[in-house]
């Protein structure tokens, strides 16, 4: 089965360095899916305003490896990074079909030069992915409380104090800093580092903004340029 986009998101975030490890995780963080010029017809989206929430299925575009390679075992960033589990009992990008689920709030539908653009939120997605698929999230089948979610329920994404200088903060709208903090709350970094004299930098928007993370857990931003 040959399959092609019917989409494109876009946001802010150029890089997998800093977007959020699963979907939800910041729901402050917008974007808007741009359809391709054959599928820009707004009757396939008729209806889709009255749903708050969507399923997207995207390709992982980014992935470094190729020709069908995948990995039985992975380890998960919730695990440091250190752990080995099964490649279907995680969301690893390195797969044997490389798909992704994700799960976004509808904010919105615009119609624009661009046909019909589905504004969202809290997508785990970097820009330029392709999307294949849209769907609506349908809580009385979708929804499953208090069920268990393997080694999720016992290890909790740690979040990070956050330092940001205010003449830095300026550089931002009040919306794009409110999802930049959360974003750097979550601790971009991978897993397994831990030297508080490493300086990062992390695309977002036109600048990148580079930080520390000292050895007892701040985030400290240091400086923010255009890129």
């Amino acid at each position: 089965m040959n399959i092609e986009p019917i989409a494109y998101y876009r946001s802010l975030q150029p890089t997998k360095f800093g977007v959020p490890r699963q979907s939800g995780l910041v729901p402050e963080l917008r974007g808007r899916i741009v359809f391709e010029p054959e599928y820009r017809n707004p009757d396939a989206l008729r209806g889709i305003e009255g749903f708050d929430y969507l399923w997207l299925v995207w390709g992982f575009s980014l992935n470094s490896k190729s020709g069908g390679e995948w990995s039985a075992l992975v380890r998960p960033p919730l695990l440091g990074g250190n752990e080995y589990v099964g490649v279907f009992a995680t969301r690893s990008p390195y797969r044997p079909n490389p798909l992704g689920l994700s799960s976004v709030r509808l904010c919105g539908v615009e119609m624009g030069e661009d046909g019909p653009v589905l504004h969202v939120a809290g997508a785990d997605l970097v820009d330029g992915t392709p999307v294949y698929d849209i769907k609506p999230y349908v809580a009385y089948s979708d929804a499953h409380p208090g069920v268990r979610s393997g080694f999720v329920d016992n290890n909790a994404w740690r979040k990070l104090a956050v330092s940001f200088p205010p003449d830095l903060r300026t550089l931002f709208t009040d919306d794009e800093f409110s999802a930049l903090y959360k974003v750097l709350e979550l601790d971009p970094r991978p897993q397994y580092h831990n030297d508080p004299d490493r300086l990062y930098g992390m695309p977002f928007g036109a600048y990148d903004v580079r930080f520390k993370v000292t050895c007892d857990g701040v985030l400290e931003v240091v400086d923010v340029v255009a890129r």
